[in-house]
């Protein structure tokens, strides 16, 4: 299971390359969407890591792929302005989608 990173800033994405994860820089809504689309139909990836500010963008498109048991995992981390959420809000994410505690 792979990880995919959809992110308005090159910089995290430069990060997450140096960690194994692949993953685009997008600028506008429309394209954003296309790559959660191309992600999501990917059989290989198993988590799709969103910035904040595009999760917001796409909102409702996400909150139907989380609804879906046969899609990844859909999870929010903070973009280069940082959290604008709860501390706990990607192990509660994780929570929710899994059933497991961890």
């Amino acid at each position: 299971m792979k990880m995919f990173l959809i992110s308005d800033n090159a910089d995290a994405l430069i990060g997450f390359r140096l960690a194994g994860v692949e993953g685009a820089v997008v600028h506008d809504r429309q394209k954003a969407e296309e790559e959660l689309h191309k992600a999501c139909n990917n059989p290989d990836i198993g988590i799709i890591l969103i910035t904040e500010s595009l999760t917001e963008e796409l909102e409702e498109e996400i909150s139907k792929i989380r609804l879906d048991p046969k899609m990844p995992i859909v999870t929010t981390i903070p973009d280069r302005h940082g959290f604008r959420r709860d501390k706990d809000y990607i192990t509660r994410n994780i929570k929710e989608s899994i059933g497991i505690k961890i």
